[in-house]
């Protein structure tokens, strides 16, 4: 993982799916709600199979949880794009073990997700279950 820009000190207060939360931060000693993208993983759209299950599970892991938001970039529509650590556990990374979202090939700059992703399909975790589980960059495109 690249050196984040900015580390911030949070309680996930929402989660809209399967890589989005919004999270109440302490930016320079102001409590500020933050619009925040997992980075380098992409979950099922809500419509899409999975999409609730995968909303369910970052609720399970996020929801009125202290998180560590260590942001690496922003998008076009200013959200903070980053990993986040809920309570100690890595949710980036957990929602791609449990089987609930894919690593994002076009961002990904941790390769160890690879292998996180391959023992979730090994072991037919979450959308691994499905003879063929579709991406959601296809789904979108759909």
């Amino acid at each position: 993982m690249p050196a984040p820009s900015l580390i911030l000190a949070c309680l996930i207060v929402g989660v809209t799916d399967g890589d989005t939360l919004t999270a109440r931060c302490d930016v320079g000693g102001e409590l500020q709600a933050v619009s925040v993208r997992l980075s380098q993983i992409d979950a099922p759209e809500k419509r899409q199979a999975w999409g609730d299950r995968s909303r369910q599970h970052l609720v399970a892991l996020c929801f009125n949880k202290p998180a560590t938001v260590h942001e690496e970039t922003r998008d076009r529509n200013r959200r903070v794009i980053a990993r986040v650590v809920c309570d100690g556990t890595d949710a980036n990374a957990e929602q791609v073990r449990a089987g609930l979202a894919w690593v994002f090939d076009r961002y990904v700059t941790d390769r160890a997700l690879y292998a996180v992703q391959d023992d979730a399909r090994g072991a037919r975790r979450g959308l691994w279950s499905d003879p063929d589980p579709m991406p959601p960059w296809d789904w979108r495109r759909r």
